[in-house]
């Protein structure tokens, strides 16, 4: 459509100044104070177009929105239609950029028409303005900062161009209808994305619920096998030792080393199972502390005694204890446990060199430290070293054994004692675990039994 022509000779009829600016002010105060207050955009226009309409002297008036992404848009309101087209007035569709709603929402201007039957480049209208009852109109663009949200379209049976009182009227509604759409949009779109992340949270509560059963299951499981494994594994444990001492009949020197071997075999696969029945009671938060009175050297001391699998090329330095050490009131027994998997774990994985053990008191905190000269942890690693079930490598050829249940069950032990284990490593360098423990025991430090 061309560029309509807009005249300023013309003007319409007005009531006196006094009482016509008093209504509108009036009008504009209740308008503004239906944008503050509606539930609905559509209420908050039609309001609009029902006070505004007649003080400005508009026969029939329409708010229409842009669809979506659509170049469409749709009838959001109108006011006193003629009654043989309202049946389909709200079918209807206006593209943006065709007619004067569309090129004021198109081209964000306002746009005044006048007179339609006396401008040349309107010829196709003038027709549809016969039979409407029209013969003027303002369309006026519903913009924000954020875009074009429709247009509000107001229509004249005279001729003429508004006063500029009432084109301020105009625009302030089609401002105030403007915010209160996109204010509608942002309150949708929030809506929306309420809705989608209550159903993201639900779906991940799900999983989560899911996770939690696998992993209740598989720690029955384990516990459930393991009590299985055990009692006929000492069992057979039993029996090799009645046969190493020769109450069945003596032994040659080669089935005393085969039954050695058994043994051994038997006791690593015993002390696995324990492990399992152990973490399944930490993780289920069954385990208990017995707290007694002890030196801190002991535990060092029985752990050195309980470990073997030192290396011949591997030096074991035990650091003397501070002067006046502490007398520690925790559970030895766990805290020796601990220190077995870390100097088991020390022997591991050094081929030659030293392994250190020692302990430092301050701030009423006891640290052991197991230091090796050994192969190292990268730091993209360390936190998968304490993970259950872990190896740093993980591949079928990997060098070094084990289940991956020493160092996830040294946490899990100095944890419950309201301490904590960590590491610091390299690759090439060795690694220093750290054994951090109250001098006394507190059950508030013990945090919650997680999964």
């Amino acid at each position: 459509m061309p560029r309509s022509k807009v005249l300023t000779h013309e003007r319409f009829a007005r009531t006196p100044p006094n009482e016509s600016s008093f209504r509108e002010l009036m009008a504009v105060r209740e308008i503004v104070h239906a944008f503050l207050n509606a539930d609905r955009p559509e209420e908050v226009f039609q309001f609009a177009l029902d006070r505004v309409s007649p003080l400005i002297g508009a026969s029939f008036a329409s708010v229409y929105l842009v669809d979506g992404v659509s170049e469409l848009m749709r009838l959001a309101a109108a006011y006193n239609w003629p009654s043989k087209y309202r049946p389909w007035l709200g079918q209807v569709r206006v593209r943006l950029g065709f007619g004067p709603s569309g090129e004021a929402a198109s081209e964000r201007r306002i746009i005044e028409i006048p007179d339609v039957n006396t401008d040349r480049d309107l010829e196709d209208w003038a027709e549809v303005a016969t039979e409407l009852g029209f013969k003027s109109l303002v369309a006026l663009p519903l913009q924000t900062g954020s875009g074009v949200l429709g247009a509000l379209t107001f229509y004249f049976s005279e001729p003429g161009t508004p006063t500029p009182e009432r084109r301020n009227l105009m625009r302030l509604t089609a401002d105030q209808m403007a915010a209160t759409a996109e204010k509608a949009r942002l309150i949708e779109d929030l809506r929306r994305s309420n809705a989608a992340l209550s159903e993201t949270n639900a779906e991940l509560e799900r999983q989560y619920a899911e996770v939690l059963e696998a992993r209740r299951v598989k720690d029955e499981f384990l516990s459930n096998v393991s009590h299985e494994l055990r009692t006929p594994l000492t069992s057979v444990l039993g029996h090799i030792s009645l046969m190493q001492e020769e109450l069945t009949g003596p032994l040659t020197d080669a089935q005393r080393h085969d039954l050695a071997t058994v043994k051994r075999a038997s006791e690593q696969l015993l002390r696995l199972i324990q492990d399992l029945l152990d973490l399944t009671s930490l993780k289920g938060g069954t385990s208990e502390v017995y707290v007694e009175e002890f030196e801190a050297q002991q535990p060092i001391l029985a752990a050195v005694n309980a470990v073997e699998g030192r290396r011949p090329g591997v030096r074991l330095r035990v650091e003397p204890p501070p002067p006046f050490p502490p007398i520690v009131r925790s559970d030895l027994q766990k805290t020796t446990r601990i220190l077995v998997s870390l100097l088991h774990n020390a022997y591991k994985f050094t081929a030659e060199g030293e392994v250190v053990l020692g302990f430092t008191v301050g701030n009423d905190r006891l640290v052991y430290r197991v230091q090796d000269s050994g192969i190292g942890i990268p730091e993209e690693a360390r936190d998968a070293a304490f993970e259950e079930f872990r190896q740093i490598d993980g591949s079928i050829t990997r060098p070094y054994g084990g289940s991956g249940l020493g160092l996830a069950l040294a946490r899990r032990l100095a944890r419950l004692l309201g301490g904590d284990l960590t590491v610091i490593s390299a690759p090439g360098n060795g690694s220093t675990f750290m054994l951090e423990l109250p001098l006394e025991y507190d059950p508030a430090l013990v945090p919650a039994p997680d999964i």
